[in-house]
Order: structure tokens, then sequence, then C-alpha cells
């Protein structure tokens, strides 16, 4: 039984929220959908912590997972994923990102922004607005990433754009 004082828990099968996120293995088996998933679960952890070493612990975690995304984000998009990105909805404005640039990019923003936090060279009121812009960009990134792509016309699947797709039927 732990005391009021300790940092030790009384039943070790309950552990912090935070140490089952750090635990949970990550890596190239995970497919583009769970990368998205648990880079949110970080950067979530991240924003709602107040612990130096734990928040640089999910930074490093969360630039890790960055880093395994922009491996995925090169891959062929597996043929499981298109039908979850295909709709029969002809409006392609209501799947645009708020930003101009392609998911690649905002992969590297979120990465700099993490990176930027692991130097640890800004001020107390310099972390927490960047950590806020971090938390921003890896929604705007995870919700882009989700958003249908494909759209099912009478000639077969066309990118939400327009542009038809070669050899997907």
């Amino acid at each position: 039984m732990a005391n009021a004082d300790s940092n030790t828990f009384a039943r070790p099968e309950i552990e912090p929220a935070i140490t089952t996120l750090l635990k949970t293995p990550l890596g190239a088996t995970h497919d583009l959908f769970q990368l998205l998933n648990q880079c949110q679960r970080y950067v979530d952890g991240l924003i709602e912590n107040d612990n130096h070493v734990e928040c640089m612990a999910l930074c490093g975690r969360l630039l890790a997972g960055l880093n395994v995304l922009k491996f995925t984000l090169k891959s062929p998009l597996p043929e499981y994923f298109i039908e979850s990105l295909t709709t029969d909805m002809t409006k392609p404005d209501d799947y645009r990102c708020p930003l101009s640039t392609d998911s690649e990019t905002l992969c590297e923003y979120c990465a700099s922004l993490t990176m930027l936090l692991l130097n640890q060279q800004e001020s107390p009121e310099q972390v927490e607005k960047i950590t806020g812009m971090l938390f921003e960009m890896v929604n705007v990134l995870a919700e882009d990433l989700k958003a249908p792509r494909f759209m099912r016309t009478e000639s077969g699947l066309v990118m939400i754009g327009g542009e038809a797709v070669p050899g997907i039927h």
C-alpha cells in the first residue's frame, strides 16, 4: 500500500494514462489511420500535461510517430483504404483542407514544431504557444488525411478534384 506522499500506486494494475500511452507500441506495421490516431493521442497528452519529463517523452514518441507517418505517406494506398476514402457526394469543396499545403508538408511542419519543443530553448510562454500550434496542426493533418479523396462516377473512381485515378476501378 502506498502512502499519501508516495508516487507509487497502491494497485499496480492501474497505470496512469500517460504511462499506458508511452508504452503503446508504434511501428511500420501500423496503417495510416492507426498512426494518425496515435499521433493525435500523443499531442492530446502533450497539451494536457504539465510534467516536463512526460512532455519530453511524449514529444519523442510524437516525433517517432510523425517519422513513421512520413514513410507511410509516400507508400501507395492499400485497397481497403480506397473504399473508406471514397464518397458518392459531388461537393469537392466540403473536403478541402483549410491549409493550402499537402499532407507531406503538414507532417514536416508538425515534426519541426516537435523538434523545437525537444530542443528546450523556448520560454514557458513560447512552449505553450508552440504546443498549441502543434496540437492544431496534428489535428488538421489527421482531418485532412481522413477526408474522402475519391468520388464514384459513372466512369469509375476519380480524385475529388476531378482527375482520373489510374489503376483503380
